[in-house]
Order: structure tokens, then C-alpha cells, then sequence
């Protein structure tokens, strides 16, 4: 029988409905675009993994050096995936490897992270739902931090919001292209950060469910099935740099990741039941909080809040919400659990030392979580649960509001390091000189982009008759005295006797520049 027509008082309320949401949406995309492209050039902080990415591409689109590998890991050896630098080549090709230009394709990607993830929320709980984790995404404080600089981790909440959207898509609906669209998102997960692995059993979890769903001779499962395959080739042909990088370095990555998790891995001193307490505290809390040890009450309150929610969704929301809060429970467990065991450090917060951003790929996930249970709540009608979805939102959004990272990052950003290469190349005048950092596990790529760029590049240690030393005050326990005197002149009596110190001065807050120049 055919539906009775929808009478045309229906379908006016229905499509005024539509209009409200589409323009609460665009509000929000406005509000999460002004958040992230306002003081753009200065937001964003700039040290050695930036000025190291910068020189990767110009080197990609400027001298035609195609990347083979991503950038170096924190952890062993190895690399992350290429597929990062490949997203963003056209932006540093366009503007002449202009970091600006670079930072402003990351922003971009945290806007449409948002619009994802409001499609995601909304295709479970509805408007509400929706809404709610938009709006939530678009003011936090995380979230904008992670569009405004450059960094390999910053791209992974957008990868991983399509990767679930598709798949609980693909789940609704039974159009099995929808599972190779949440495959190729999640390649460009892994590609910026290995840890992204880990969503590969969430993501292959719900798939193999969709295919045991269907009775054998569905010609439904059928394409699930080749879908499927399709994805794992698109995975797989991602990987062809690195294919190409194994065969022409005698299989350096995997020597190097063998040899890492051969001796361990990671290796701290506390025990994993601790980790995975740690961990899951940091996932639940970062995305609505920031970093736990900034305010550790806030972040408990956070992750109680989550836990909650999953809790009771789990239980009482309707069979298709309920199928994707427990999806998220198990994602949000599972992958606490393996980051505990992979990335051990997690477990221990180092300030200054960003790492949150490597589980930014759950983010999207927190923030549908809370939509959920607003909307759930707000739809019951009930006063008071009202009252508690209306201050639990309001809080996170006015603690937020209070923590937006400042217009000027704390080192100054990109002006900073191009003021402090307009200052080297001025003292060394033309001269060959030679880059060093201290400590020497960390590269002073921070200076030699914005140096390059300006067509003063160091040179090879050996060749350079001055020396320009970079130290970092971070790690003056590693070094062995402070930066700022001590460090590079104990340096310079070992390394460069007989140079001359003819400038000092601070590029940062945290890092001292000294130019030696010989006698």
C-alpha cells in the first residue's frame, strides 16, 4: 500500500525544521571557521617538526624531491605515512611554500571535521544530536589547536570522522561503496599517524558484522564482500611509496620497527592496568578538557560525563542508536587498551610536549557521544533532565571559551623563526655556516626552512666556516647544562675551539640562538 500523502501543514513544518537546522549548522561552520583562521600566522606553534615538514615540501614542489616517506616518528626509527605530505603539495605548491598557506589547509580540515561530525551524530540521534557535537567541536579548545598548526596528527580527527560516518553509512543504508570511501579515509588515518591502526578493528568489526547480517545468495553480501576487497587494495595502494622506499633501503623500515618492538617498544616503568586508566582518561578527557594535568578536576568531570553517557545509551537508547553507542564503547575500550600497550608514553604527560593530538582520531567519537546524550536527554522532557543536558553542554562550552589557545602561540610561531633567520643570515653575511641543535636528537629544522626559503641554507657541518647552534631549554637536563651560555659554550670549546661568539639571543622563550664566526 502506498504511503497516505503528507499533508501540506506537515510538510511546511518539516521543511521549516530542515531550514532551522541548516542554518544553526552554517552558524556553527562560521563560528568554527572564525575560531580557527583568526591571527592564523601567529596561532600556531613552530619548533623542528614543523620547519622539518616545510622543508619536506619544498623540496616536493619546488625542487621535485617526491617523498617516498612520511615523517619521523617519536618513537623508534621508522615513519609515518607519505600520504600527508601528498594532501598537502598543492597548498605549499600554490603560495611558494608558504607555511601560512600550509596551516590554512589544516584549519580548513578542522572545519569540515566539524561538518562530519555532525553528520555522524545527527545520523544517529537526530537534529539535536547533531548540533550539539558541532557545536561542541567547533569552540573546543583541542580542536582548534589542532587546526592551527602544522603537524601530521592535525588531519586525523577529519580522516577518521569520514571513516566512521561512512561505515555506520554503509551499516544504515546496506550500500556497500560506502565501505570503500571509509577505507580510503581511514588510509589517510594511518598515514598520518601510524597509531591510526588501531581503528582497523572497530572499522573491520563493524564490516564483518555487515556481512554476517546477510543470508548466504544475498547478492547484497556479494558486494560487501567486494567492497571489502576493494578497500583493502585502496589501503594497500596507498602504501606503494613505502613499498618503493623498503625495496631501494634494503627494508629499513621494517628493520628499524622490528628492532623497536623487538627491544620492547616504548618501555615504562608503569604497569599497564595503570596505562590503560591513563590512556582511556586522556582520550575521553582532551577533546572536551585539553591536557589532564591543566585541569585535572575538569577532565575527570569530562570522562565521567562520557563514560556516563555510553552507559546509559547503551541500555536504554533505541535499537539503531544503541548498536552505534555500544560500536563507539568498544572503540573507545579497545583502543585505550592498545594505545596503552603501543604507545606507552601516553602515560605520562611531558609539558611542552604535545602528544595528545595522536589519539585525535577518537575525537569525533567523543564528541557524537556527548550529542547523543544531550539530545536523549533533552527528548525526554523531564525538567530536570533538561536542566542537566542544558548546564553539562554550557559548562564545556564556557570552560572552553576560557582555554581557546591565545592569538600568539608561546614561541611566536612562524614571525618568530622568520624574524630569527632574517637575524642569522644578517651575522653570518653570505658566509657558508653550519645549523647544530642541542640537544642533538632534535633537529634545528625550525630555523632551516624559514633559512632555505629566504635562500640562505646551511651548510653540511664540514663546509660551513660559521656555526649557528640552536639550543632548546626543554632539555637542558639532557644536554647537560642550560641553554642560553653554558650549554653551547661547552659545546663550541669541543666542537668549534678557536670560533668566535659574535651574537646571542633569544628566538623563543624556550630557545636560545648563538652565531659563531671563525677568528
Amino acid at each position: 500500500m502506498d504511503r497516505p500523502a503528507e499533508p501540506p501543514a506537515s510538510r511546511a513544518a518539516a521543511a521549516r525544521v530542515e531550514a532551522r537546522e541548516l542554518i544553526a549548522l552554517g552558524g556553527i561552520l562560521v563560528l568554527a571557521a572564525l575560531l580557527r583562521f583568526i591571527d592564523l600566522p601567529t596561532r600556531g606553534m613552530w619548533d623542528a617538526d614543523q620547519g622539518h615538514d616545510m622543508l619536506v615540501l619544498r623540496a616536493f614542489v619546488h625542487d621535485g624531491v617526491i617523498p617516498l616517506l612520511g615523517p619521523p616518528t617519536s618513537i623508534g626509527t621508522f615513519h609515518h605515512g607519505v600520504l600527508y605530505y601528498y594532501l598537502l603539495a598543492p597548498f605549499a605548491a600554490f603560495s611558494g611554500s608558504d607555511p601560512v598557506a600550509v596551516v590554512a589547509a589544516i584549519a580548513a580540515a578542522g572545519v569540515a571535521a566539524v561538518a562530519v561530525t555532525w553528520w555522524l551524530a545527527r545520523s544517529i540521534g537526530g537534529m539535536a544530536a547533531g548540533l550539539v557535537a558541532a557545536g561542541l567541536m567547533a569552540v573546543s579548545a583541542s580542536a582548534i589547536e589542532e587546526s592551527t598548526f602544522i603537524w601530521n596528527p592535525n588531519l586525523i580527527a577529519l580522516s577518521s570522522a569520514v571513516a566512521f560516518a561512512a561505515a555506520w553509512r554503509a551499516w544504515t543504508t546496506g550500500r556497500a561503496r560506502w565501505w570503500v570511501a571509509a577505507a580510503a579515509a581511514q588510509a589517510v588515518t594511518m598515514h598520518c599517524h601510524v597509531l591510526g591502526v588501531v581503528l582497523l578493528v572497530p572499522l573491520g568489526g563493524l564490516l564483518i558484522a555487515d556481512l554476517r547480517r546477510r543470508v548466504a545468495g544475498d547478492p547484497g553480501r556479494a558486494r560487501v564482500a567486494r567492497a571489502a576487497l576493494a578497500g583493502m587494495a585502496v589501503i594497500a595502494l596507498s602504501y606503494l611509496p613505502l613499498a618503493l622506499s623498503e625495496l631501494q633501503t634494503g627494508f629499513a623500515e621494517t628493520h628499524a620497527a622490528a628492532a623497536f618492538f623487538a627491544a620492547g617498544g616504548a618501555s615504562v616503568g608503569t604497569p599497564l592496568p595503570v596505562r590503560v586508566l591513563v590512556v582511556a582518561w586522556r582520550i575521553l578527557a582532551w577533546p572536551l578538557t585539553g591536557l589532564v594535568t591543566s585541569a585535572p578536576l575538569a577532565a575527570l568531570a569530562a570522562a565521567a560525563l562520557v563514560i556516563g553517557i555510553l552507559a546509559w545509551r547503551s541500555a536504554a537508547a533505541p535499537p539503531p542508536e544503541r548498536l552505534a553507542v555500544r560500536w563507539f564503547a568498544l572503540t573507545l575500550a579497545w583502543s585505550a587498551v592498545a594505545l596503552a600497550i603501543g604507545a606507552a608514553t601516553l602515560a605520562t604527560v611531558v609539558p611542552g610536549l604535545p602528544n595528545d593530538h595522536y589519539h585525535a582520531f577518537l575525537d569525533p567519537l567523543v564528541f557524537v557521544t556527548v550529542g547523543l546524550g544531550a539530545a536523549a536527554a533533552w527528548r525526554t522532557r523531564q525538567p530536570a533532565m533538561r536542566l542537566v543536558a542544558a548546564v553539562g553542554v554550557a559548562a564545556v562550552v564556557a570552560f572552553n571559551v576560557l582555554t581557546w589557545p591565545p592569538s600568539v602561540a608561546p614561541d611566536g610561531g612562524w614571525p618568530a623563526a622568520q624574524r630569527a633567520a632574517e637575524r642569522i643570515a644578517t651575522r653570518v653575511a653570505g658566509a657558508p655556516y653550519a645549523l647544530v641543535s642541542l640537544p642533538d636528537f632534535k633537529s634545528a629544522d625550525a630555523y632551516a626552512f624559514p633559512l632555505t626559503r629566504a635562500g640562505h641554507p646551511p651548510a653540511p657541518a664540514s663546509t660551513g666556516e660559521a656555526v649557528v647552534v640552536v639550543c632548546d631549554r626543554l632539555f637542558d637536563e639532557a644536554i647537560g647544562a642550560p641553554c642560553g651560555g653554558p650549554a653551547e659554550t661547552a659545546w663550541a670549546a669541543a666542537r668549534a675551539p678557536g670560533a668566535v661568539l659574535a651574537d646571542r639571543f633569544d628566538a623563543a622563550p624556550r630557545t636560545a640562538v648563538s652565531v659563531y664566526l671563525p677568528r
